[in-house]
């Protein structure tokens, strides 16, 4: 049986990024991600929303431009796979934790420098990612700003960036 390990969300910062080097020197960048769903309670005609949390790391040259780029409330699309750790606590405790390891992303929301990109902001895929490879943890390529990046069917052009969100829009 086959087996596939993908994920992808859009959302925004929670929280600033944390860039940490490991004992090898190899950049690792955490972050958090508050990702939004809206709907209308069909009985009710009531509007809901719920927001889901994310923990997300990223490795290598990426991680070192996430941590560079990015802060709190900025929405970013990050493609990835789950990965599952678990540990026991000093006092026994079992702990685990599933997050998302990042293989590509696409900053969103335009530049803040007034100047204008044509993707409303750049993407960045893993080496292991392009080359369809799950192995992780892999030194990636960043291709700066430009239109590619994810997109569905015959949809021409990059993927529209969300409405500019103040302080006050976060639900955090």
């Amino acid at each position: 049986m086959a087996n596939l390990n993908k994920v992808m969300l859009m959302g925004n910062l929670t929280r600033d990024p944390e860039l940490r080097y490991l004992p090898s020197g190899r950049p690792v960048c955490e972050i958090g991600l508050a990702v939004n769903r809206r709907w209308t309670d069909r009985q009710s005609g009531e509007k809901k929303e719920q927001t889901c949390f994310v923990d997300c790391s990223s490795f290598g040259p990426q991680a070192e431009t996430i941590a560079k780029y990015m802060q709190k409330g900025k929405p970013i699309f990050i493609e990835g796979r789950l990965d599952f750790q678990s540990w026991e606590t000093q006092d026994g405790q079992k702990r685990s934790k599933l997050k998302v390891v990042i293989e590509n992303f696409q900053f969103l929301g335009g530049r803040q420098d007034g100047a204008s990109s044509r993707g409303g902001g750049g993407e960045y895929r893993s080496a292991a990612a392009s080359q369809g490879s799950y192995g992780g943890e892999s030194a990636g390529q960043g291709s700066g700003y430009g239109d590619s990046g994810p997109q569905s069917g015959s949809r021409s052009g990059p993927p529209a960036s969300p409405a500019p969100m103040d302080d006050d829009d976060i639900p955090f």
